[in-house]
């Protein structure tokens, strides 16, 4: 939300929906996907995998995000405009899904999910996005290590990501 220099909420956030008047509050109704990185969190990756001599590999996400494959089949109401006052209560059945890039993030990301998985890397169970590939041995868990206070860890990530994204010369 926006607020002025008091702290009031002066605007509200917009929420992209697909059909904001059949939303139920309580359903699903602050839950949002949108599977995209920040540029951030994308820095901070490579030059970990770059530090520790890890392989990256490079994919072609526009193709992918563009042309994923949808297995569903897809129905939608008639659009205000252009009901059928004969036919108030039917659907239509898409052929051919015109607004395939609305589809595709979720297609892209089921075609990923199987590639991975397929590839003996496991989902972890609280965040479903997220995809480990075990090795002989943990690389990152020291089990001899003591706990790291979470508040200092985020602020101390906080400030990292915040330097490498505000400082050109220290991006890489």
């Amino acid at each position: 939300n926006k607020k002025d220099e008091r702290g009031i909420v002066i605007r509200n956030k917009a929420r992209l929906v697909a059909q904001g008047h059949t939303q139920e509050e309580g359903i699903d109704y602050k839950e949002v996907f949108a599977p995209v990185a920040r540029i951030e969190a994308i820095r901070l990756f490579l030059a970990y995998t770059s530090f520790m001599g890890f392989p990256v590999y490079q994919m072609d996400v526009k193709s992918a995000f563009l042309y994923g494959t949808i297995e569903e089949e897809v129905y939608v109401c008639q659009p205000p405009g252009f009901k059928d006052p004969e036919k108030s209560e039917k659907v239509y059945k898409v052929v051919k899904a015109l607004y395939g890039l609305h589809q595709a993030p979720r297609a892209w990301y089921k075609t990923l999910a199987t590639y991975l998985l397929e590839n003996r890397f496991q989902r972890r169970t609280i965040d479903q996005t997220l995809f480990i590939k075990k090795q002989q041995k943990d690389i990152l868990l020291d089990s001899d290590g003591k706990d790291v206070d979470v508040h200092t860890y985020k602020s101390m990530i906080g400030s990292l990501m915040y330097l490498t994204s505000s400082r050109p010369d220290i991006m890489f």
